[in-house]
């Protein structure tokens, strides 16, 4: 059992304990500490979460490994809340025992990163590490993001809020409470002030760094910037397999900066004047609209994100730009955009993706294309006549160490390859247009 894990059961055990204690100060003596404790084992015996998937059938990172010829990389990133490098760890390990990458490198390396609008300022951490099977040559280069040195700084505001001059003055669970959402809040709320850009820009270089290099030309460590898409990165692009993932908030980012990437090949002039150099060229971005882009999105938030922002810039031309014979088919910045997208019903924060919602806020320049994975992370409990009680904390922090998102991520769904774990365990329905 996890450190996460045994946490929520800590917490599961302690709500059931109060709510005991409660109905034995209300005369409900036969529910005490024994009926509390039937609950809880039969909550943790039995795993009745469901696993539901709508939309196209989808191979999963295995099926990349499988390629010859080019290298697999996979980028993460995260979403609100303080984070440090190595916050990927626990998932890193799942992944790496699902795909039978039994290897990995000593030591990671980590990237100051820099960019060319924001030359001398500190856009986060980029820590790579290289896993790989000796027996059979697989190899991933797994890519962990950490933006939050960039919102850090100002939500140093809060931090008298959290002081003992204040804190003492709550009640235990209430100062727990306040001190995770000072953490998390301010966060969807920064990334729309002037943070939004700098942010944009963290991700924007991840993937320049992905798309450009392999594990053995990455700098060791220190303060860098990656400075285009020129004809070197061309051959890296073009037998290269991509993958990102991202949660909350992550996902909007990702989102927002790979349209931006799409805006930027676009209109160079309109993101850089001529102190900025930005390189790229024709066969490189050729290469780049070629690629099939899996974004796996953990606690998918991009309707609840999507409010009271402005539209993409090209919308609603999926045929222009995506069908070979349409006008715009050669403007394209992805062959496809495979959007996978995660939420448990029971994360207050997380949503699926409803239907014509691509085709009206997403940028057509991407071809992308929806799956909704709906997925019961947190455990739902009947307790003393109160049902479909499930916590909402674990069902929106949960995604990247459940086994059937691993598994899911790892080898999909509705292909042969696909895990035994999400064949037993998960309902596939094909949606046909």
């Amino acid at each position: 059992m996890t450190k996460r894990s045994k946490f929520y059961t800590v917490k599961t055990r302690w709500l059931l304990s109060s709510l005991a204690a409660a109905m034995l100060l209300s005369g409900c003596a036969s529910l005490g500490k024994g009926a509390a404790e039937a609950v809880l084992e039969k909550t943790e015996n039995e795993d009745t979460r469901q696993c539901q998937v709508w939309g196209e059938p989808f191979p999963g990172i295995e099926a990349e490994l499988a390629k010859r010829g080019g290298k697999t990389k996979v980028l993460f990133v995260h979403g609100v809340g303080d984070h440090k490098p190595g916050y990927t760890t626990e998932f890193l390990e799942k992944l790496a025992k699902e795909l039978n990458l039994n290897s990995r490198s000593g030591v990671q390396k980590n990237i100051e990163l820099n960019a060319p609008l924001f030359p001398g300022q500190n856009l986060g951490n980029l820590r790579v590490t290289h896993l790989l099977n000796e027996q059979n040559g697989q190899e991933l280069t797994f890519y962990e993001l950490t933006w939050s040195e960039i919102t850090r700084q100002e939500k140093a505001l809060l931090d008298f809020d959290n002081s003992g001059e204040y804190d003492f003055r709550r009640a235990k669970i209430n100062g727990m409470l306040k001190k995770f959402s000072n953490d998390t809040g301010p966060d969807p709320i920064i990334y729309l002030g002037q943070s939004r850009v700098p942010i944009l820009a963290s991700y924007a270089q991840s993937f320049c760094w992905m798309a450009t290099k392999d594990w053995e030309e990455l700098p060791k460590s220190g303060k860098h910037t990656c400075m285009g898409l020129d004809d070197s990165s061309a051959g890296h692009i073009a037998r290269d397999n991509y993958v990102i993932i991202s949660h909350s908030l992550g996902s909007r980012i990702v989102m927002d900066g790979t349209q931006r990437i799409a805006s930027l090949l676009a209109n160079p002039e309109k993101y850089l004047s001529s102190n900025h150099k930005f390189n790229y060229s024709p066969k490189a971005v050729q290469a780049l609209q070629n690629k099939r882009l899996p974004i796996f999105m953990l606690s998918n938030q991009l309707p609840m994100l999507q409010l009271g922002r402005e539209l993409p810039e090209v919308a609603g031309k999926e045929s222009s730009y995506c069908e070979p014979k349409g006008a715009d088919y050669k403007k394209r910045m992805l062959n496809e955009t495979e959007i996978i997208a995660f939420s448990d019903p029971n994360d207050l924060l997380s949503y699926g993706i409803p239907p014509g919602f691509s085709e009206k806020y997403i940028d057509s320049r991407l071809c992308a294309k929806i799956t909704n994975v709906n997925i019961n992370i947190a455990k739902v409990m009947d307790a003393f006549g109160m049902t479909d009680l499930a916590n909402p904390m674990e069902a929106h922090v949960g995604y990247d160490t459940d086994d059937r998102v691993v598994a899911m991520i790892a080898r999909g769904i509705g292909n042969p390859g696909a895990s035994p774990l999400i064949k037993q365990r998960c309902e596939f329905v094909k949606e046909v247009k």
